[in-house]
């Protein structure tokens, strides 16, 4: 399909909540294709569709070694988390040239609607783990650094406003 440009933070939809998608079409199945492709081009492990501007619930993840094992996923919401959590240096191509560390659970349970336009559950572990609630993040309006402490926060948005 299309590697589409990734919108600049502070663009104001990256603090949006995105819209329930009521059902899988073409239109939908484009927009994954899409993401997937930008998400390859980065090269990246996920994409939420908001960071490109498309303010639907919708998200693609692939943290597979030999790619191609993108899971496409609309309206995900996580069920359970592991009480266990793994700490990851996170970043977004909506913010290039920044990253922090972010303990997130290192497993987690989302529920979405798959390709097929049918509700799934999928356990997803390690770094899918950590990118399925990355992913989620952004659809909620969340930024990665939100989950950092003020301090560190405060910090880390000094910096990237001298980088932008």
């Amino acid at each position: 399909m299309a590697v589409r440009p990734c919108l600049p933070w502070p663009d104001k939809r990256l603090r949006s909540v995105a819209a329930p998608v009521a059902v899988i079409d073409d239109e939908v199945r484009g927009h994954w294709a899409d993401m997937i492709d930008t998400m390859e081009a980065m090269p990246g492990v996920g994409l939420a569709a908001v960071q490109i501007g498309v303010m639907r619930a919708l998200a693609v993840v692939d943290a597979s070694e030999t790619r191609g094992k993108a899971v496409s996923m609309a309206n995900p919401r996580v069920l359970h988390a592991s009480v266990q959590l793994r700490p990851h240096a996170e970043a977004s191509p909506n913010l290039p040239g920044m990253s922090a560390l972010i303990a997130r659970p290192r497993a987690v349970t989302v529920q979405f609607l798959n390709q097929a336009g049918e509700m799934e559950e999928r356990d997803f572990v390690g770094l899918w783990a950590t990118s399925v609630q990355h992913q989620i993040d952004h659809l909620e309006g969340r930024m990665y650094f939100d989950r950092l402490s003020k301090v560190k926060r405060d910090m880390f948005l000094r910096k990237a406003r001298k980088q932008g």
